[in-house]
């Protein structure tokens, strides 16, 4: 498992980014595999099982290749994903903690040694920098928040408010820290609450000028796509003001962009699609199918 070939030739930049995706299958022999630099540390995540010959090779050439590009051992960090629950080790170096990087000029901590997701997602960047890039006096609510990352996003470019929701409040408490840490606090409400229990609420608060929705795609007592994205869409246009704009995310290699369009124009014929957002070129797809989808939709009077 030859990955030294597909790695920089210099010490990458220091913020948060992906450097070798595997999982798109556009490179052969290695579909199971991805590596990311959270500066300090470099986590390699493995999505299938491998030999503990093969582990130890890719240990060693990971430490070479730091060793090439940053003159010294790594900080790295190793997550099996190919077991229940997810396995996370730290082979060489230490973590800061707290942990924070960057991302456009923005920070957010991450928990790389606990559970199996650690805080951002990487391969929302395009989605959140879009969201930053059209938040100015918007009114944004923020569905499935997660740590905020939206949230930091929209605030920073110029968002008047932003509600976030989520079933989890530990996730919205480090969501709370992200925006103190970029002095983006101001304006901005949490909801640790079941989507579905909550719409009352919601309307009273709104309408938004903009919504986000980023769903896991099954999590068992949280959401599961093929059964509550039609749940969600039926509402959806009543949250949202006249010409208001929806970015409505899929991350399911199973369910096909065409699905989730397919969804909106059954439940929600008021949105109408306007393009889908492009994925960091840092994550690339042998079928785009297969990969995140994060459409953009506007409400339309008819």
């Amino acid at each position: 498992m030859d990955l030294r070939q597909h790695l920089p030739s210099v010490r990458p930049e220091e913020v948060a980014q992906r450097l070798f995706h595997g999982r798109g299958h556009c490179f052969p022999g290695l579909e199971t595999l991805t590596l990311d630099y959270l500066p300090p540390a470099l986590l390699l995540t493995q999505f299938g099982p491998l030999t503990a010959s093969q582990q130890h090779d890719l240990q060693d050439q990971l430490n070479q290749w730091w060793l090439d590009v940053a003159g010294t051992s790594p900080t790295l960090v190793w997550q099996n994903r190919s077991v229940s629950p997810a396995r996370t080790e730290l082979l060489s170096g230490t973590l800061p903690s707290p942990h924070w990087v960057s991302e456009g000029g923005l920070e957010y901590e991450i928990t790389l040694m606990k559970g199996q997701n650690h805080g951002l997602f990487l391969d929302m960047a395009e989605g959140r920098q879009w969201v930053r890039e059209h938040s100015d006096g918007k009114r944004v609510l923020n569905l499935f928040a997660y740590t905020c990352g939206f949230s930091v996003a929209a605030r920073a470019g110029g968002a008047d408010s932003v509600v976030n929701l989520d079933m989890s409040a530990p996730s919205l408490s480090q969501g709370k820290r992200n925006h103190a840490r970029n002095g983006l606090g101001e304006g901005v409400r949490y909801l640790a609450h079941d989507l579905f229990k909550t719409f009352g609420k919601l309307r009273k608060l709104g309408p938004y000028d903009l919504v986000v929705v980023d769903p896991p795609s099954f999590q068992q007592g949280s959401f599961i796509a093929t059964k509550d994205y039609p749940r969600l869409l039926r509402r959806l246009a009543a949250l949202m003001a006249p010409e208001a704009e929806a970015l409505l995310c899929l991350n399911a290699p199973e369910l096909s962009l065409a699905f989730l369009q397919d969804q909106v124009a059954e439940f929600a014929p008021e949105l109408h699609f306007v393009e889908r957002l492009n994925n960091p070129a840092s994550f690339p797809e042998q079928n785009p199918d297969k990969g995140l989808k994060v459409l953009r939709y506007r409400r339309v009077n008819d």
